[in-house]
């Protein structure tokens, strides 16, 4: 009897010890590791449009639902935020950027702000003072259309080298205007570079010239490489090592500065496959706190050898994804290289410039969609734009077989009007960027005069009414990388001075939500684990100070980023 009491204790026991054990293991699996309560949360889920409240676990939503329902994920080791009412969305998606571009503009002189010619000769006069005889003075930002006066001389409305020249004769200058598609450069950098009068413009470039037939010191796309090699070349003396560490402070730089703007994953739009391999060992050391979607920026020849090799998803945790193929058909509208269909306005013998072949583009679009890469291409004009809708159109048709293929067209900001419907028809992407309307508008109707601009310039409404994708951004460092400004000009169309650009093409404040969320993430095939506030998806999110979708349109540019959390890790708190 003794006996089966023993028995019979030591199997009750044991009972409670397993019971406890696994009321044990399931507060561990339910218990959140960190909580956000009293929100304003927008999921961007239209299962669940708004919630109160909402759990993390590891680096996934766990749930979402009101304070009552996500406060029994509490436990003891759980970080709990109270929101006081503020506003969550899903982390911001920047749909178009240059990630080393944006680091590099912060290392560099910023000439965004100068108000004209004689303010940016001061500032390079007073860099070259304290810059050591012989070496390079670089900056970014300039854009001769939004000066208060015009430089004289000029040539097409762009300065001539003389001034600037005058004060460097020590030193190379190279001067990148704001869209990246031109640059200036002053007598000793053409003197470097071999440029005479005799320098023929480059196919796809323009060596700009005075009525003598001298090189003024203006080159547009393809022709800066001149420069660009001559720099290369005096900076022979740097190693590898030194140029990999450079790039990496460029890296690092735009991601502090990303994420302090509530951005959780880049699309990088253009990177070689050397800076790939840096941005993967990146990942692998666990060193990228942003996360990125790449594309691949190289010629044909190179994409023919090493295209297969570079086929990256979800590397390091969701860090590194290369899918695409970045490719250029023209250049920028401010600099008269965005390629169009009838002569420009306001330089009537020229309709811009096509910067690479269309053999050369069909080329890439076999390589793209024979290797299962998404294909890219900056196209800004209406020509430039009717041409690759052709390519993607043919290259489609003659590949029937290949299915949701989700091709972008980068930019696409002056259409005609009967290509429109053809980007929803054929379920190409229109990459756009908002704060590019109000930045450009000053120019654009000087540029293409009033009829083309009200048809097609940054038609997003006529887009989105005929069942295109958009997908926003900023196309930093060409703009302020800020996704909050960007928001301000989709929903508003508002110039400085108070003037709007064709306000009939506004998007809706949940349509340029979704542009920076949702549709970025199905952009970058990734909608199944971002782009919304959904249980199971990656605990990407930004807390705001303001409800942007509510809010008067004079309080958005003062909403403030309050959170910013990838992966379910704060990476940054104001």
């Amino acid at each position: 009897m003794k006996f089966i009491l023993a028995r019979l204790t030591e199997l009750i026991s044991f009972c409670i010890i397993c019971s406890l054990a696994s009321f044990s293991c399931e507060s561990n699996e339910s218990t959140a590791d960190l909580v956000l309560l009293d929100g304003n949360i927008i999921t961007v889920d239209a299962t669940r449009p708004h919630a109160q409240a909402l759990a993390v676990k590891e680096d996934r939503i766990l749930a979402v639902g009101g304070d009552e329902e996500i406060k029994r994920f509490i436990g003891p080791s759980t970080r709990v935020i109270d929101l006081g009412g503020k506003t969550v969305v899903p982390g911001f998606i920047e749909g178009h950027a240059h990630l080393t571009g944006v680091g590099q503009a912060r290392m560099q002189f910023n000439l965004m702000n100068a108000r004209n010619w004689d303010e940016i000769i001061e500032i390079v006069k007073q860099a070259a003072d304290k810059t050591p005889t012989g070496e390079w003075i670089t900056g970014r930002g300039w854009h001769q259309e939004k000066w208060d006066a015009l430089p004289q001389p000029n040539i097409d409305g762009c300065p001539t080298h003389h001034a600037l020249s005058a004060v460097t004769p020590d030193h190379p200058v190279l001067l990148t205007h704001a869209s990246g598609h031109m640059i200036f450069a002053n007598a000793n950098a053409m003197q470097l570079a071999g440029v005479t009068r005799e320098t023929r413009s480059p196919s796809g470039g323009f060596i700009l010239k005075d009525e003598e037939n001298n090189p003024i010191g203006m080159f547009r796309e393809s022709a800066a490489s001149l420069i660009y090699e001559a720099k290369s070349k005096s900076e022979t003396n740097r190693t590898v090592e030194q140029m990999q560490e450079e790039q990496r402070r460029q890296i690092e730089t735009a991601i502090e500065e990303c994420i302090a703007k509530g951005i959780t994953t880049f699309h990088d739009a253009g990177s070689s496959f050397a800076l790939i391999d840096q941005l993967k060992q990146l990942a692998t050391d666990n060193r990228l706190k942003l996360r990125l979607w790449v594309m691949i920026s190289e010629d044909n020849r190179q994409l023919q050898r090493h295209l297969v090799d570079y086929k990256i998803i979800g590397w390091g945790n969701h860090r590194l994804t290369v899918r695409a193929i970045k490719r250029f058909i023209d250049g920028a509208l401010g600099t008269h290289g965005a390629w169009l269909l009838r002569p420009y306005h306001d330089l009537a013998d020229s309709e811009g410039l096509n910067v690479s072949s269309i053999a050369s583009l069909k080329e890439t679009a076999r390589l793209a969609i024979k290797n299962g890469f998404q294909l890219c291409t900056h196209a800004i004009g209406d020509r430039a734009n009717r041409e690759m809708l052709n390519i993607y159109e043919e290259t489609f048709q003659n590949h029937p077989e290949k299915k949701d293929l989700r091709w972008r067209i980068e930019h696409a900001q002056h259409l005609h009007p009967a290509d429109i419907p053809r980007f929803g028809q054929l379920g190409v992407i229109a990459a756009m960027q908002g704060c590019h309307c109000p930045s450009d508008a000053p120019f654009v109707i000087t540029r293409l005069g009033e009829k083309r601009a009200k048809q097609g310039a940054y038609a997003w409404r006529s887009l989105i009414d005929n069942h295109a994708m958009i997908v926003n951004g900023t196309d930093a460092p060409v703009e302020d990388v800020s996704p909050i400004q960007c928001f301000h000009a989709s929903v508003t169309r508002r110039l400085r001075d108070g003037a709007v650009f064709f306000p009939e093409q506004r998007m809706s404040r949940e349509e340029a939500l979704r542009s920076y969320t949702i549709n970025a993430a199905y952009a970058a095939f990734e909608e199944e684990i971002k782009g919304s506030l959904t249980p199971g998806k990656l605990a990407d999110i930004t807390i705001l100070s303001k409800d942007i979708l509510t809010i008067p349109d004079e309080e958005l540019l003062q909403t403030e980023v309050l959170y910013t959390i990838i992966g379910g890790q704060v990476v940054y708190a104001k």
